[in-house]
């Protein structure tokens, strides 16, 4: 039986790991947490080598996010339940999750968080590019229909309450159901 996914997609700084975490902690049954910092804080990426074309992060990134999304219904389909961060960052990305997921139960959450509030966390944190979550900010929203949006200014136990409480009681057809209903006919199938 495959496992289920809930996907929280906010932009950077905006709580999402510390969501994960207390949900994690909280849920009746277990979820892996699932992000991309695990795997840049683990090294798995390979460091820059001066002028070295092949190692650098553009040259990378697609391959790298492309290997990321398809990890996740990979991991469902052998029965593991999911936590997934995300940062959806194009139109593009979040047609190929809706096709990729397709035979995953999917629960969609949306982290939104004031511009001010995510800015004053990305200097505290210090290890993001200035601006980064102003720019994700701008556009992380625009790509998908949630099935739950939280404010991750509220206390983060309040939030998981919201998130567990919402997600036992969905209706149907979820959020994935309804994009994946929207998508053009003619789409191309999963690579």
């Amino acid at each position: 039986m495959p496992g289920r996914i809930i996907l929280v997609n906010g932009a950077s700084s905006a709580g999402k790991t510390t969501l994960c975490r207390e949900l994690q902690a909280r849920l009746d049954e277990p979820f892996w947490h699932y992000s991309i910092d695990h795997f840049r804080h683990a090294g798995v990426l390979p460091p820059p080598r001066g002028d070295a074309a092949a190692f650098s992060w553009p040259r990378q990134r697609p391959a790298f996010f492309e290997g990321f999304h398809r990890c996740l219904p990979a991991l469902a389909q052998a029965g593991n339940s999911l936590l997934v961060e995300h940062i959806v960052e194009t139109r593009e990305w979040m047609s190929r999750l809706v096709r990729l997921l397709a035979s995953i139960d999917v629960y969609f959450v949306g982290l939104r968080c004031p511009v001010d509030v995510l800015e004053a966390r990305e200097r505290a944190r210090g290890d993001r590019r200035e601006g980064e979550a102003r720019s994700d900010d701008a556009t992380v929203h625009g790509f998908g229909d949630y099935d739950l949006e939280i404010d991750s200014t509220r206390p983060v136990g309040d939030n998981a309450h919201r998130v567990i409480d919402a997600w036992t009681s969905r209706a149907q057809p979820c959020a994935f159901a309804r994009m994946r209903a929207a998508l053009p006919a003619g789409d191309p199938d999963v690579r």
